[in-house]
């Protein structure tokens, strides 16, 4: 008998995502106007290129996102029955930061408030772009208050601010949101992002910890978190980092955006910069935590990682995969797989509910 055939480039080496066999269908028939089936075009950078070299190509791939995400998304209709503003507030740093509240047009009462953290590798991207305003709105017409966070990024429109002014402001974020409990109607927090801010959201947290402040979180929601960091020589434990590489993200790419994050590599295994590396120590007595992944994403094992290391430190925590889908998927796909995308928000409804 035959051995089994090893998954993705594990066993084929040259495999593109598009030709994956456990690849959704309605994903790849999305995806393919876009060519995001394909091996992503050489990015130019990696973990050896210089800080200006990373802050160009920075600025250039955020408007490319920028541009693939409204491409996705062109074809939904406004959600209707909550209501928009923005408060600005001073961060721990002096700086302004932009925080956007969505709320339920009509709550019964008090209700959970996602604290959400947008993605974009810590490096690009804007919580008032039009997908994450979305997410947002989505979240908010289940019942929930919703605080999306501008934190300031290491490169593009928001940049160049490295490690650790955007956890700064998120860590700002949290203390405004529980300190107007009262005003938003809502009864507790959950900080909940994805990607990038999937590491936000895990450095808050333990940020929170260190400061005395843990008491402010009442659960934790992270997807496709973004927390190795050593993305430029990978880590054989990691097996999605070779299983699932060039599969949208490419991981030469993700090690040129982690240095822009930390420039000097000082903090290449600090938790509040890369929560992968955080101790058991550094989990115990943390609130309950969803670590949701991709089962198509090169970051998916550090994820999965993340997840039993939390176990081994008492903490409640479910791991989850989205089977067939690329990183993000599940939030990425709001047309072409909205069963998906929405079984994800009700996810995190349910949970903010029951913490």
């Amino acid at each position: 008998m035959s051995e089994p055939k090893l998954p993705g480039r594990l066993g084929t080496p040259d495999m593109q995502l598009k030709d994956d066999p456990r690849a959704d269908p309605r994903m790849l028939a999305a995806m393919a106007p876009l060519a995001m089936g394909e091996h992503p075009p050489p990015a130019g950078i990696d973990k050896d290129s210089s800080v200006d070299e990373l802050l160009q190509y920075l600025s250039v791939a955020e408007e490319g996102f920028g541009g693939l995400f409204d491409a996705l998304g062109n074809q939904l209709t406004e959600i209707t029955g909550v209501e928009r503003r923005t408060e600005v507030i001073k961060g721990v740093d002096g700086n302004d930061i932009t925080l956007y509240i969505h709320q339920p047009a009509n709550p019964a009462g008090p209700v959970p408030c996602i604290l959400h953290i947008h993605g974009g590798g810590m490096a690009m991207l804007t919580a008032g772009d039009p997908n994450y305003h979305r997410w947002r709105d989505e979240l908010a017409q289940t019942g929930l208050v919703v605080v999306g966070v501008e934190f300031r990024n290491a490169g593009g429109k928001l940049g160049p601010h490295p490690f650790p002014a955007g956890l700064n402001d998120c860590s700002s974020a949290l203390q405004w949101t529980a300190d107007n409990l009262q005003r938003l109607g809502a009864s507790k927090i959950v900080v909940s992002g994805e990607s990038g801010g999937g590491n936000l959201t895990l450095a808050t947290t333990l940020k929170a910890k260190r400061d005395g402040k843990l008491g402010l979180i009442a659960g934790v929601y992270a997807q496709c978190p973004y927390i190795f960091g050593d993305y430029g020589s990978k880590n054989p434990e990691l097996t999605s980092l070779y299983e699932n590489d060039e599969y949208f993200l490419a991981c030469s790419m993700m090690g040129g955006i982690a240095k822009s994050y930390d420039p000097a590599g000082e903090n290449a295994t600090n938790p509040l910069a890369w929560p992968f590396h955080a101790s058991v120590d550094d989990l115990r007595g943390l609130p309950p935590h969803v670590i949701s992944v991709n089962e198509l994403d090169p970051l998916r094992d550090e994820g999965l990682a993340h997840h039993r290391k939390l176990l081994k430190a008492g903490v409640s925590s479910v791991g989850r995969v989205v089977a067939g889908t690329c990183h993000a998927g599940d939030c990425l796909f709001r047309q072409a797989m909205p069963d998906i995308y929405l079984s994800t928000i009700r996810d995190i409804k349910s949970f903010a509910d029951a913490v």
